[in-house]
């Protein structure tokens, strides 16, 4: 894996948890206008917005340059779509991340062909 290909890697996987949790926030804030005077919506929906769209540019980036096959690109989408979602996603890039050091590693050792 390139230097280009782990920082889009890195930049999405940075992006998923905050993603997810103010996911989580504006569901929260979505009960509490319709229970109490308490509407805190609109901001928490700009705050959700302006992250979804950093998550799908990021996602995107990261789809081109790592060239996944397109049954794991969906899958990310896919968790960007769910309330916790997010936290699954990045779970998974830090594995794909670290996997990726792991066999450069071994590569650059010499102990793998590949």
């Amino acid at each position: 894996m390139d230097l280009k290909t782990a920082t889009a890697i890195r930049r999405l996987r940075l992006v998923s948890a905050p993603e997810a949790i103010s996911f989580l926030l504006l569901l929260v804030c979505s009960v509490l206008k319709r229970t109490t005077d308490f509407n805190a919506v609109p901001v928490m929906g700009a705050v959700h917005g302006a992250l979804f769209v950093l998550y799908v540019i990021f996602w995107a980036d990261a789809w081109n340059r790592a060239k996944w096959p397109l049954k794991t690109a969906a899958l990310y989408f896919v968790l960007s779509v769910l309330p916790a979602g997010g936290f699954f996603a990045e779970r998974m890039l830090r594995r794909e991340a670290e996997d990726a050091v792991i066999a450069s590693r071994a590569r650059k050792e010499g102990v793998v062909g590949a």
